[in-house]
């Protein structure tokens, strides 16, 4: 990465100096600088990083312990549900900047697989088979009301159905909200099913679990299966079809050739509240880099409000998936997005 101008640093530190008088700077803020224009690649480059480490994710299954009991479990997962093996964390770099409307933030980490496939199919020339690929995603929680002290995903994250077997254990874990009166923003990036439509899924959670800001799925399994639930064959598994292929065309009418393949979800546009989050996604020399756009101020009850000049900015929490829906790396630190002042 090049080096930053000296004027760019010299303005950057100027202004973190106005903004806070003689304290010292937080360590653990992401802070957006204000442009007249959104953001170009050059601004870009020039912006403020900030490293956020993330941890706990693991992609593939692990080993069963032998004499396993519930302390164990608890001193030896990485975090509240992800695996027994601690695996290197993954360092995402966030920048931020604003305009008089607009909220932008970028994220960008390493990623040694572009897994933008969510349960694709492949017509073999006789036969559909589903691929089994899973997409790279990530989870953006805001603490919109600023509820919480030290505020990180820790807060969202509980183990349910917990249970020990003898060699083995099994723990569902269910993002909610301890508190019935509490409730977060949550922007959610799927690298299949909404990148490719430009957008984060626009969501909250509170103590029943996510919810879209307006109600509705938009992601539907493109699986006869799952549609008709026949005896004997799982969704996306062994027998099953896709029920339309990707032209939106009945999957098992008419010829095909071979190496044709089906979407493994079916994706409507959101639309009003939950459309609010734009994203541009791209994958370079082995890097996911993810732009988002958002208002400052939506008007939606379940959206946190960007107020440029607020010291304490917006408390918040991301987690990464890699090649999974569920198990996935999580930030513990208390990370702030504050807009500096004009």
């Amino acid at each position: 990465m090049s080096r930053l101008p000296f004027i760019t640093v010299l303005l950057i530190t100027m202004g973190l100096l106005s903004f806070v008088g003689c304290r010292d700077i937080p360590s653990d803020r992401t802070y957006a600088l204000w442009l007249e224009h959104a953001p170009m690649a050059s601004d870009w480059e020039r912006a403020l990083p900030r490293k956020v480490h993330v941890r706990g994710g693991r992609p593939h299954k692990l080993r069963t312990f032998t004499d396993i009991d519930e302390d164990t479990v608890h001193t030896s997962t990485a975090s509240c549900h992800h695996g027994s093996r601690v695996p290197e964390p993954v360092s995402v770099d966030i920048r931020a900047f604003y305009t008089d409307g607009d909220v932008f933030l970028r994220l960008s980490w390493e990623d040694a697989t572009r897994d933008q496939s969510m349960l694709d199919w492949l017509f073999d020339g006789e036969k559909w088979q589903n691929s089994g690929q899973m997409e790279d995603g990530f989870g953006l929680l805001w603490d919109a009301k600023g509820q919480f002290n030290n505020f990180s995903c820790s807060y969202a994250c509980h183990i349910n159905d917990f249970g020990v077997n003898q060699d083995s254990f099994h723990a569902s874990n269910k993002m909610r909200m301890a508190q019935e009166d509490s409730w977060l923003d949550l922007w959610n990036w799927k690298a299949a099913r909404t990148a490719k439509l430009g957008f984060a899924d626009d969501r909250y959670l509170d103590s029943e679990g996510m919810h879209g800001d307006v109600p509705g799925e938009l992601f539907t399994e493109n699986s006869s299966a799952y549609l008709n639930n026949p005896d004997g064959i799982r969704a996306f598994g062994e027998g099953d079809t896709p029920i339309y292929d990707a032209e939106r065309l009945p999957a098992n009418e008419g010829f095909r050739p071979a190496g044709s393949v089906a979407p493994g979800y079916l994706i409507k546009r959101p639309v009003g509240g939950r459309a609010d989050v734009f994203a541009v996604t791209r994958y370079e020399q082995g890097r996911w880099v993810v732009t988002l756009r958002r208002a400052l101020q939506t008007g939606d009850p379940y959206d946190v409000v960007f107020v440029p000049g607020d010291e304490m900015g917006v408390a918040f929490g991301l987690a990464l998936m890699d090649h999974s829906l569920f198990e996935h790396y999580a930030s513990n630190s208390a990370e702030r997005l504050v807009l500096l002042k004009k």
